[in-house]
């Protein structure tokens, strides 16, 4: 038995817990459980007992064996001052504060439920593709419903942590903010490190300053993606790199590492010399983008600010010296979907946390409820078990829930486990 099924017991008391005693034989009451603490410190806070005649309020700490306490030297330990109850299952050990009075004890061994160990072990212990793989179906479809709209809600606010760290970098200046992570996301994974280098080392404003002329916002970001570094055969990126040379030395900057880049695998479409075109032509006929984001209504109207051709040299080129067939390379609607998953909503699910307007937050959710469903191995996955998403949102809530629940185990803290061991 692992620690964690002690915390659930506990937490949802599906056990026994009418006439208990401590391991000294005084009654036991258990008025309020506590919170469960994530993090250091006891298991439960702010607790409330009534033990014997006295009613206590402080914090639980739970071991499989009661001499863990002192294994983990928590009698030396301030944070565990103010602990009113030790929960094992197994006391082998009385445990003692720091001035040597000992910690009431509950003693759980006799009070788990068989049923309930018995079926964690089974899910802790299988190699199916989720653990609950046989049980699945059997959970309410209610229980499901809301754990995955709660789930959504957790991976939203666990992409935008990653945001309002660099918008306190960034001096809270939203576009600025947005215009790197968007880079980000222009590179896919296999470029979003590069994409988002990029991006940092080249400020929006520098090219603010270029923006009625796109051969130089070109220069700018090719040439900062260290890509204009080899002689090259064609005049355009000759041309490119001259402009690049001056404007370095302008603004004072230092180019990438080429080798960044990757190349390998990827359909020409998504290379990054393709990707960093469609990323300078959008720079160059979107002015303020995020302001304009914070006015969509919908997927059409994404789609119309993110239309962008390639023309010139990228009609016949994939990258820098080699001519392909010549060919329109439109961002295309997939493309901007990711964007929108992954950048867009996110940014307007924070803006309306951070300025308390649920209308943006409302507006982000909507936007995912409205866009078909992500194609990719995960979902795949689910869709063998039966289970079928209708939108990016459950796409986006199936993807939490596999990632961070079943891959990890964390039965006990998923709605669907809880109520398979119920």
């Amino acid at each position: 038995m692992k620690e964690d099924l002690l915390h659930f017991l506990w937490r949802t008391r599906r056990f026994d817990h009418a006439n208990l005693t401590t391991t000294e034989g005084e009654p036991l009451e258990i008025l309020h459980p506590g919170e469960h603490n994530a993090h250091a410190g006891p298991d439960f806070l702010n607790a409330r007992l009534k033990i014997g005649a006295t009613d206590w309020a402080g914090n639980v700490e739970m071991h499989l064996q009661s001499s863990d306490w002192l294994r983990h030297q928590h009698q030396h330990d301030a944070a565990y001052a103010n602990v009113i109850l030790h929960v094992v299952l197994e006391e082998d050990q009385p445990a003692s504060r720091a001035d040597g009075s000992r910690i009431p004890c509950l003693e759980m061994k006799k009070l788990v439920p068989p049923g309930i160990a018995g079926t964690y072990q089974k899910l802790l212990h299988n190699e199916h593709w989720i653990p609950c793989q046989h049980f699945f179906h059997s959970v309410p479809n209610l229980t499901k419903s809301l754990w995955l709209d709660r789930l959504l809600v957790e991976r939203l606010e666990q992409k935008t942590e990653a945001i309002r760290r660099s918008l306190a970098e960034n001096g809270n200046n939203w576009e600025e903010t947005f215009y790197q992570f968007l880079a980000r996301n222009f590179g896919l994974k296999v470029n979003s490190e590069p994409f988002e280098a990029l991006a940092r080392s080249l400020p929006q404003r520098i090219l603010a300053r270029h923006k009625d002329n796109l051969p130089q916002i070109e220069a700018l970001l090719f040439g900062q993606a260290g890509m204009l570094e080899p002689p090259h055969a064609d005049d355009y990126p000759n041309a490119l790199k001259t402009e690049y040379a001056f404007l370095r030395k302008k603004y004072a900057l230092t180019p990438l590492d080429a080798v960044w880049w990757k190349f390998l695998r990827l359909h020409p479409g998504n290379f990054p010399t393709i990707r960093l075109a469609q990323f300078a032509r959008l720079v160059q006929q979107s002015a303020h983008l995020f302001s304009r984001i914070l006015e969509v209504e919908n997927q059409a109207d994404i789609e119309a600010l993110f239309k962008i051709k390639l023309d010139g040299y990228w009609l016949t080129h994939y990258t820098f010296g080699q001519v392909s067939t010549k060919k329109k390379k439109s961002l295309g609607k997939e493309a901007v979907r990711l964007l929108t998953i992954n950048t867009i909503v996110p940014f307007l699910f924070l803006y309306g946390k951070m300025r308390g307007e649920e209308a943006f937050k409302d507006k982000a959710l909507h936007l995912l409820e409205a866009l078909p469903p992500e194609k990719n191995t995960i979902i795949a996955g689910w869709e063998r078990l039966g289970v079928e998403a209708k939108s990016a949102y459950y796409t986006q809530a199936l993807l939490q829930l596999k990632n961070v629940y079943c891959d990890r185990k964390r039965c006990l803290e998923c709605a669907v486990g809880a109520a398979i061991l119920k």
